[in-house]
């Protein structure tokens, strides 16, 4: 079992002041219940601000007939296991594009309402808006929007030093209608200023949305995901060796055991993690609770211990040896589901909030 410095000085000064420290080692292989976040939300952003602080960011809610983007920011504190709330973000936005460098929150476009067009219950177009949150001050700075034709939303995030790569994505969500992009684009956090890659690392193999990534070591992953709908899934895994992007993406002959999308992932040390995802037509929800792990030098997958409370639409953060999956639905969106009590829902946001120990 790992320990962390940063956790045993926190627990000590948490002791001295009388504050109750929540432990942060955990079996490995093994799922432990955190706080549920205040709202139940999905198809939110989430990031580890600094050492002690989860952020979870925009998404969806649902007030029993409707689903709508919100703007609510909302901080986990791993020391007191306890939510606050952050100031809302510039505009509401479901699935942003988020990251966080040195201990701020960069939220780089994202899904917004689009206009009311008839017969469309559902219409999402990506914003290019883009900020960044100080923890410290709680408040919202504007920065460069993404350059005219790379907005995205649903996009695949690594950060490496003080640059945020952003992959893949979409532009637009409708009922019976999604796209599907295959750029990548590159902003630096010192710099404030948008770079578009060289040209060979410019695009991923296949356009992806709904996928999951990062950056580990010199290497910018995306792991699995979808193209167009919920069910024409991958298992593929792309890699970049942002040392040598003229030598351009690699397509991993790892193949994800379960091909899906709508899944979050994270990475500790060299494995990354993959959890739950929809589209999964063997269930009643829709819902994959698969976990599954790859390992970046020997490019294999092993599967692990299923998730307890299966979920899509939501995003994964770590610290240490946890990985914190917030959130997300508990069913296929749009999809008819009868609950035990005879009600129907087509939408299930969740509070449910826990973590995997790596």
């Amino acid at each position: 079992m790992r320990t962390f410095p940063h956790f045993i000085e926190l627990a000590v000064t948490l002791s001295l002041l009388g504050v109750a420290f929540a432990a942060p080692n955990c079996t490995p292989g093994e799922w432990i219940d955190l706080a549920s976040i205040p709202t139940p939300r999905q198809e939110h952003g989430t990031a580890a601000i600094d050492n002690t602080t989860i952020a979870v960011l925009g998404g969806i809610l649902n007030d029993g007939d409707a689903s709508f983007s919100t703007d609510l920011l909302q901080l986990y504190d791993i020391a007191t296991d306890t939510w606050s709330a952050g100031a809302p973000a510039p505009y509401k936005v479901n699935h942003p594009n988020v990251a966080a460098v040195n201990d701020k929150l960069y939220l780089v476009g994202g899904l917004t309402e689009g206009p009311v067009t008839p017969g469309l219950s559902m219409n999402w177009v990506a914003s290019k808006l883009c900020y960044v949150y100080d923890l410290a001050t709680d408040t919202w700075s504007d920065l460069a929007p993404m350059p005219n034709g790379t907005e995205r939303g649903s996009a695949i995030v690594g950060v490496r030093g003080e640059m945020i790569y952003v992959a893949g994505g979409m532009t637009v969500l409708q009922p019976e209608y999604q796209d599907a992009v295959d750029s990548v684009i590159s902003f630096n956090t010192t710099s404030g200023a948008w770079q578009r890659l060289v040209s060979a690392a410019a695009e991923i193999p296949e356009s992806r949305q709904h996928a999951t990534g990062s950056v580990i070591g010199q290497s910018f992953y995306v792991v699995g995901g979808r193209r167009y709908g919920k069910t024409n899934t991958f298992d593929t895994v792309f890699e970049l060796d942002l040392d040598d992007q003229e030598a351009g993406w690699k397509v991993s002959s790892g193949h994800m055991p379960t091909r899906r999308g709508g899944i979050a992932g994270g990475a500790v040390g060299s494995d990354f993690y993959v959890f739950g995802g929809e589209g999964n037509p063997d269930t009643s929800t829709g819902i994959f609770n698969q976990s599954e792990v790859f390992d970046t030098r020997s490019q294999t997958w092993l599967e692990l211990k299923p998730m307890p409370v299966p979920r899509h639409g939501t995003q994964a953060a770590v610290l240490g040896d946890r990985v914190y999956i917030p959130g997300g639905g508990l069913q296929q969106d749009g999809k008819k589901v009868i609950g035990p009590d005879g009600a129907v829902t087509y939408h299930n946001p969740t509070t449910h909030f826990d973590a995997y120990c790596a």
